[in-house]
């Protein structure tokens, strides 16, 4: 059964996804066959895997109103072992329409549940938010990723997103756990970075990744081109970074970290 990670932060602005597209690409280059839920209304997940949003039928919007399952709204791309539910701008009216559903914290979990079997990691890109299409998120999925960038007011942000995970866990999902957290715009030259890391270390002891997300201007090309870091630039430092985090991450559960 595939384990479901829902890659959150209600922070704008900190690498979420770029994290949920890179991420995905490189788990995806070590075999593992993955499924990218984007679950932003942004949709900028969705276009960095070069998927037209204007063209696509079915959406993460259709999944959460329960119009559709993942397995009919999924979409095969060119990049190995990666499908993705794309977004639309449809999905900013959800938090409205959801309101008149029954369990509308479990629309998501329920659409996701057909295609567990097939994927080895399916990753959720939620909004930067911590409304309802967020706490569908967290009600779906087993573990939460937590890109975080190293400033002033990141731990602020991810206190406030710890008492959500506990909300939700106490209501809707008793197994959820923290996978990890990720630093990205990494820059050790810095103070800040070295009292951020040592905050983090502090209270997440154990969940903290290695391997920190260097700022990098291939990375922030890629998107335009519709393409991973691994494909617009292989040999670029954002490249190397994304491949030893999913190694890490890949090594994490296996074993069982």
């Amino acid at each position: 059964m595939g384990k479901i990670i829902a890659i959150v932060n209600q922070k704008g602005g900190v690498g979420k996804t770029t994290t949920a597209v890179n991420l995905t690409a490189g788990v995806g280059l070590l075999g593992k066959k993955t499924l990218l839920v984007d679950a932003d209304p942004q949709g900028n997940s969705t276009s960095g895997y070069g998927i037209n949003k204007r063209e696509v039928a079915l959406t993460s919007y259709d999944l959460l109103i329960g119009k559709s399952t993942a397995d009919k709204a999924a979409i095969k791309t060119k990049f190995k072992n990666v499908d993705i539910v794309p977004s639309s701008m449809d999905l900013a009216a959800a938090e409205v329409d959801l309101i008149e559903i029954n369990d509308r914290h479990a629309q998501l979990k329920r659409a996701l549940s057909v295609v567990r079997e097939k994927y080895d990691y399916i990753f959720i890109d939620c909004p930067p938010s911590l409304g309802l299409v967020t706490i569908n998120a967290l009600a779906a999925c087993d573990t939460v990723l937590v890109p975080i960038q190293c400033e002033y007011y990141a731990l602020e942000g991810l206190s406030q997103l710890m008492a959500t995970l506990r909300t939700v866990k106490r209501n809707y999902n008793p197994l959820l756990d923290i996978e990890g957290i990720v630093l990205t715009m990494y820059d050790g030259r810095l103070n800040l970075t070295g009292q951020v890391v040592g905050e983090i270390k502090k209270y997440f002891a154990g969940k903290l990744y290695k391997t920190a997300i260097p700022r990098a201007v291939r990375l922030s090309e890629a998107p335009s081109y519709g393409m991973p870091i691994q494909y617009y630039d292989k040999r670029s430092k954002g490249a190397t970074a994304y491949n030893d985090l999913a190694k890490e991450f890949n090594k994490r559960i296996k074993r069982g970290i």
